[in-house]
């Protein structure tokens, strides 16, 4: 089911429920119980942020052939759904969405082939949506730094030396760059003008940092039963996001004795690390960071045509970028 966030906007919601059934049946993957799988975790409840917001910014763009419009919002979230499988495998995490992962329940290679099977639903989607080479380029090389930036985690896990430019260069490549993909894509499908292709990267990689951003405050400040997943699993897993980062600044001596244990963190010393990171005042200045970044992605919203999808495209914007979920 169609989460219930875009009811705020029915007919990017029509869109998106017509949207569910066509991915479910762009997997067709001779293995039953993998197959099976994937198709729960894709209808498991996820947001469909990435193809949402495709057809939103689609709107800038010229009438285009609604089947081409269809196939580049299922690409992304293909895209999207075959990186969450191979992180998960990355992160040893057992669920996902409620859901049980698939390495968990099968195994890490059939987890990794499950995610590159997908890739390979990705492109047959991408192939739909269009056959210019440039744009095939396109996907190709947003394809290569989301990889790049899932493989550039492997030097940051567990660096208590890590810095705010090397957090921003992983999400990035792990967060940032699909939602770019996203936006751009989603006007060049529609022949949109150069200016609206060049201005929705540029608001695609703002909004999709200052998401990842929110999404690692909420590892230390969320309800686990609002954001389905345990505080500080990242954090367990030697990711130091945002928050821990400006807290290793602020307060080197408390966390230097915790963060040394590395995998051998109990949950108590978890709990310490998270009172630490907020009394420090690093949860506080992560905060800051996201909301600059807000003002950021709406100040570039600003600059497109006046229209209903522009007003749509600010609404959404401020309300995931001011969750608590």
């Amino acid at each position: 089911m169609v989460h219930a966030l875009w009811r705020q906007f029915p007919r990017i919601n029509l869109k998106l429920i017509a949207l569910e059934p066509y991915l479910l049946n762009a997997v067709n993957l001779p293995n039953q119980p993998i197959h099976d799988k994937i198709i729960e975790l894709l209808k498991s409840g996820g947001k469909f942020l990435r193809p949402g917001f495709f057809y939103i910014y689609s709107e800038f763009g010229e009438k285009t052939d609604p089947a081409k419009i269809k196939a580049g919002a299922a690409a992304v979230e293909l895209l999207h759904v075959a990186t969450l499988i191979h992180d998960d495998v990355i992160d040893d995490s057992p669920l996902r969405r409620g859901v049980k992962t698939i390495h968990t329940q099968y195994g890490q290679k059939h987890a990794i082939y499950a995610g590159d099977y997908l890739f390979t639903c990705y492109f047959a989607q991408v192939l739909k949506s269009t056959q210019d080479p440039a744009d095939m380029k396109r996907h190709v090389d947003a394809m290569q730094i989301i990889l790049a930036g899932e493989l550039d985690q492997m030097k940051y896990n567990f660096n208590q030396k890590m810095t705010e430019a090397d957090y921003f260069h992983e999400i990035t490549g792990k967060t940032a760059e699909l939602f770019r993909l996203c936006f751009q894509q989603s006007a060049i499908v529609t022949h949109a003008p150069e200016e609206i292709v060049k201005l929705g990267g540029e608001i695609g990689l703002t909004i999709g940092q200052a998401y990842q951003i929110l999404d690692d405050i909420l590892d230390y400040s969320g309800d686990p039963h609002q954001t389905k997943k345990p505080v500080l699993e990242d954090l367990k897993s030697g990711v130091y996001t945002l928050p821990l980062i400006f807290a290793i600044q602020l307060a080197p001596d408390e966390l230097k004795p915790l963060l040394d244990k590395r995998e051998k963190l109990s949950n108590d010393d978890i709990a310490k690390i998270r009172n630490i990171v907020i009394s420090s005042g690093g949860l506080a200045k992560a905060v800051e960071s996201a909301d600059q970044l807000t003002e950021k992605a709406e100040t570039l919203i600003g600059q497109l045509p006046e229209q209903k999808s522009k007003r749509d495209l600010q609404t959404l914007t401020r309300m995931l970028l001011t969750r608590k979920q």
